[in-house]
């Protein structure tokens, strides 16, 4: 198992995936990125704490432990666009979501380099995910597999407006059964917080590789709004202007009181997750 990948194991039919929720950097990058705080400004921030709870109910857990900005394990690793025609990021980020580059001039990794990560890094991943799905499959006549992600609710570069709370991405329904999405949006809407499927996010590339229903593996994508669970800046202004996200107020610290509403949801969606695959 390599060190960058934390794997809790559970016996029910649920993988939470985790791919976003990593800090860590590769030795070599403390040169090259123009600051440690740009090369994590887009990091899924304590998704890890949000759902601590996940192993309790019996799921098995999968979180990268490196920052996105050294490979980003959810990219097609062929290098092509998940959304083509709008703005994303690279299978090795060069810039931040805000379009901010993360590599001092002449020091953004080249082609040889994306290579060598996805050697090192992406493939090794997959490899534990791949395992861990296998594992659980012979177990199991169904199996989901749960992409948890977080982002800042404003990101003009990426989408307009306030992203909802809940984003809900299926691959246009091709990544999971219809009865799978309808569960979980029905417990989103009673919620009281708000949901869109498959909008602005359809799920990335290991919901859309992984989500295969007729083999009995079930991916669905969860992208929360931040602000579910996040103080984020300026949230008093809003209705005046985007706020402005920068190293003095971002990430901001993880508080449990703030997230207690989207935590009483969270489980009932897992639950929900592992029921349906329960289901014979």
């Amino acid at each position: 198992m390599p060190s960058w990948v934390e794997v809790k194991r559970g016996d029910a039919p649920l993988i939470v995936s985790m791919p976003h929720a990593g800090i860590e950097l590769a030795p070599e990058m403390d040169r090259q990125v123009v600051s440690t705080w740009l090369a994590r400004k887009d990091t899924d921030w304590h998704i890890e704490k949000l759902y601590d709870f996940a192993p309790g109910l019996g799921a098995t857990v999968v979180r990268m432990l490196l920052s996105r900005t050294v490979i980003d394990v959810n990219r097609d690793p062929s290098g092509a666009s998940l959304y083509p025609g709008q703005a994303t990021t690279e299978l090795c980020p060069t810039t931040t979501f805000d379009g901010e580059p993360l590599y001092r001039s002449g020091l953004e990794p080249k082609k040889a380099e994306i290579s060598r990560r996805r050697a090192a890094y992406f493939d090794p991943y997959h490899a534990v995910l791949n395992e861990e799905i296998a594992r659980l499959r012979a177990r199991h006549r169904k199996v989901v597999l749960y992409e948890a992600h977080s982002i800042r609710s404003f990101v003009p570069r990426l989408f307009s407006g306030q992203l909802p709370d809940f984003n809900i991405g299926t691959n246009d329904g091709q990544s999971c059964d219809g009865a799978l999405t309808f569960v979980v949006e029905r417990i989103c809407d009673a919620s009281g917080f708000f949901r869109v499927t498959n909008g602005r996010f359809k799920g990335g590339w290991t919901t859309r590789h992984y989500g295969i229903p007729a083999e009995g593996v079930h991916a669905i994508q969860m992208e929360l709004s931040c602000r579910c669970y996040l103080h984020e800046p300026d949230e008093e202004h809003w209705g005046s202007g985007v706020p402005r996200y920068d190293r003095d107020n971002w990430p901001p610290a993880y508080d449990e009181q703030h997230a207690a509403p989207i935590r009483v949801v969270l489980p009932s969606i897992l639950r929900a997750c592992i029921g349906f695959a329960s289901d014979t």
